[in-house]
């Protein structure tokens, strides 16, 4: 019989990781997960004789609160008769110690993803373990007394200076349980973590065999209760044949126009992005490393799909007819289904998009998944929709590497539109020069006659309300609750609408065009989807998903930025990111974080292809890791979705605009921040008809909302746009000096709203 082991969570951003281990280390095991508030204890103990050990896993929190801590307290007094071998991490051991009489104090130098060597004596789960080098996510620690029935088997030597000598692991002297202050499952341990589980386990098998421990046969009982193992996945059904498309599947149909290097806005234009009653989408590389800049040709009938958190019914809209349809309550599962609807095949491999939803998703909606009590009043709620995104089924790809362009689309017998749009390309290529420099002279001729009429009264947080919060955001990590905390707040831009005086014109489109040129970043964006709009600079793309079969997903946080200047070179930018132990720290949390994520979802097979790599941007220098997950060979998920939908699902809202453990840590800063985020800090991007998908965070950013139509109102006379910022807050930040990065954050696309941009002429 293969060992099965059960995994208690505790709300943790780090559990999948420790699972993955645990499966690593233990050949063949079976592994179930379950929270450790989602049973009682007279229930759970029946079912414990089916297990072979219990892991106890990290969470936020105390051990000494009941509410952190569920079961895992009742797991230390079982019986003799009922005793399971235990291997408990961080929130484990705290809680492991204070049971048998341990005292828990707090560090006086707090330790977030840090790496501290770890002083053992190569016995017990540290025989022929080595130098270990670990991560510590902690705040809280444990003294031992001397007179406990516990052994200390490892310490970190922190300093006089700071925590002094800090218990790291403990073993019980009668019972079988054992436990590690530091997280063994890092990415970052070396030493501490594969090989110690493995001696766990040869230690627990080897008490069993002593005292008699018989694992009894999987029931029923135990399968309703405990769930199925984990990872949910299955082997594939593989056809004899290659799948061919069916009738039901759409054909992807494209012109190619080589080496047009056509002038993006000037296409935009083309395709009537100024007339401002209609909608538009444009994901653009508006620098490197970008390459694609994708436009939706949009058209009355293209089905816009809208969504509010907590309702059950989703909203299409073609034709300006709005359906309501049922969603039975998963949002998510009827538009995975509605996209398989719409598989398409034909297009070229080595275009990202052939058609399908682009849009954006609030950083709400990812919050609503984890913690689903939280709300606000009316007022302080977002009024943008929660999802909101457009089926494109005509688009223009353009290329920056090769100059070319694509024209696309998965309309049944739309060849006459494909030539119409290739003619209308042909011809802007041959006069977007002349009209470029024409509207350089325009624009420099209305900001030398306007600018000063129609300035924008910005409204920016309260210093000292932000400052407080981020010392309130600190006590949460002091206390164990969190490791960082993503603050942010909303400024708010009020611009005075003046009436077109010649041509139709787009301010929003102004206030991009302006945007894109003195910001530029990878992931750019500019979508008005009525009744919201969203300009876009994000540096940061959140999730890519290739195209299947054998897609692979990967994650690109960004944590650290150093801005370019003069002097600021290669050497210098990777000494103030890659030397800066905050720097490391956040983008480590990070890193845990997205492969927990990952590993939810596909399984064993994450990876970290790249730790704090510093990367060259237009602008700036900035600390980039890369994470990748995929399923194994020939194996699909047990829900039968797409991995790359699935993964987006199970990792909103980004870890980078949230902190860890996520599910407590978006509970402490709905508390702190008194409006909902909305549209920022939320994802934006595509998922293409070919499987396909990429989205990006929703930063450097603003949007608005349209006004409400009410002929009893009088003609609105300015437009609000909200442009939030803020910041990852850890035990070392320096209040003063995060409100200095908020504010240059909000600094990056503020200077877009200049005049030539917000006034219509």
């Amino acid at each position: 019989m293969s060992p099965r082991i059960l995994l208690i969570d505790s709300y943790d951003s780090f559990t999948y990781n420790l699972a993955a281990l645990c499966r690593k280390a233990i050949p063949g095991c079976t592994l179930h997960i379950i929270k450790n508030d989602a049973l009682s204890f007279p229930t759970l103990s029946r079912l414990l004789p089916h297990f072979s050990a219990i892991i106890v896993g990290p969470g936020p929190g105390s051990p000494s609160n009941d509410a952190d801590i569920g079961v895992v307290r009742s797991i230390w007094n079982l019986p003799s008769a009922s005793l399971i071998p235990v291997f408990g991490v961080c929130l484990g051991l705290q809680s492991l110690a204070i049971q048998f009489g341990g005292t828990l104090k707090r560090l006086n130098v707090v330790k977030h993803g840090q790496i501290s060597r770890i002083e053992h004596e190569n016995t017990g789960i540290y025989k022929n373990v080595g130098n270990v080098h670990a991560v510590r996510y902690h705040s809280l620690h444990v003294v031992l007394n001397g007179d406990e029935p516990l052994q200390a088997l490892a310490w970190a030597d922190d300093g006089e200076e700071e925590n002094g000598r800090v218990l790291m692991a403990v073993k019980h002297v009668t019972k079988p349980f054992w436990a590690v202050q530091y997280h063994p499952e890092s990415v970052r341990t070396e030493g501490g973590g594969e090989e110690v589980v493995q001696n766990w386990w040869r230690l627990a098998r080897l008490w069993s065999a002593m005292n008699g421990r018989e694992v009894q046969l999987w029931s029923e009982e135990a399968e309703v209760s405990i769930g199925p193992a984990w990872p949910h996945v299955h082997p594939a059904n593989i056809p004899d044949q290659p799948s061919t498309p069916t009738s039901e599947h759409k054909r992807v149909t494209c012109r190619i126009l080589e080496a047009l290097d056509l002038d993006i806005p000037t296409v935009c234009e083309s395709l009537g992005v100024k007339d401002d009653s209609t909608d538009f989408a444009m994901l653009e590389s508006a620098a490197q490393p970008g390459r694609f800049t994708i436009i939706g040709c949009l058209h009355p009938t293209s089905p816009r799909i809208t969504y509010r958190r907590g309702e059950t019914r989703i909203c299409v809209t073609a034709n300006a007819v709005d359906s309501w349809i049922d969603t039975r309550g998963d949002v998510w599962t009827w538009l995975a289904d509605y996209m398989r609807s719409k598989k398409a095949y034909g297009g070229m491999d080595n275009i990202p998009f052939w058609g399908g939803f682009i849009g954006f998703l609030s950083y709400e909606l990812g919050v609503k998944s984890l913690s689903p009590s939280l709300s606000r009043p009316a007022e302080h709620s977002s009024q943008h929709h929660d999802i909101n995104l457009v089926f494109v089924e005509r688009s223009i790809v353009l290329d920056s590497v090769t100059g070319n362009t694509l024209v696309q689309s998965i309309l049944p017998q739309d060849d006459a539109w494909l030539l119409s749009m290739e003619a209308q390309l042909r011809a802007l290529a041959t006069t977007s020069s002349a009209k470029d420099e024409c509207n350089r002279s325009s624009v420099r001729k209305r900001r030398r006659t306007t600018e000063c009429a129609t300035s924008p009264t910005v409204v920016l947080p309260d210093r000292k309300d932000y400052i407080d919060r981020i010392k309130r955001a600190q006590e949460f990590l002091y206390s164990g609750d969190s490791y960082e905390l993503c603050l942010t707040a909303p400024t708010r831009i009020r611009v005075p609408i003046v009436s077109a005086s010649n041509d139709a014109s787009s301010s929003s489109w102004q206030l991009y065009s302006t945007l894109r040129k003195r910001n530029p970043a990878p992931h750019s964006a500019y979508l008005r989807l009525h009744p919201s709009t969203m300009v876009c600079s994000s540096p940061e793309r959140f999730m890519s998903f290739s195209r299947p079969p054998n897609g692979v997903c990967q994650l690109r946080p960004i944590k650290g930025t150093v801005r370019k200047g003069p002097g600021i070179t290669r050497s210098v930018a990777e000494e103030a990111l890659i030397g800066s132990v905050k720097e490391v720290a956040e983008n480590l949390m990070i890193v845990d974080l997205i492969r927990h994520d990952l590993h939810s979802v596909v399984g064993d097979d994450v990876d970290v292809r790249q730790f704090c790599g510093v990367e060259e941007y237009e602008t700036v220098w900035q600390l980039v890791s890369v994470i990748e997950g995929r399923l194994p060979r020939d194996a699909e998920l047990d829900s039968g979705s797409n991995l790359g939908w699935e993964v987006l699902r199970h990792s909103l809202p980004p870890g980078s605009m949230t902190g860890a453990p996520k599910k407590r840590s978006v509970e402490i800063l709905h508390g702190l921040e008194n409006v909902d985020r909305g549209v920022y800090s939320g994802v934006f991007g595509y998922w293409c008809v070919g499987g396909g998908s990429d989205w990006s965070v929703t930063i450097r950013s603003c949007f608005k909302l349209d006004p409400k139509r009410d002929s009893s109102t009088e003609t609105q006379e300015w437009t609000e746009w909200t442009l939030g910022a803020g910041g990852a807050i850890t035990a070392l930040s320096d209040p003063a000096a995060e409100w200095e990065e908020m504010l240059a954050k909000v600094e990056s696309v503020l200077p877009a709203f200049t005049v030539e941009q917000l006034s219509s002429c």
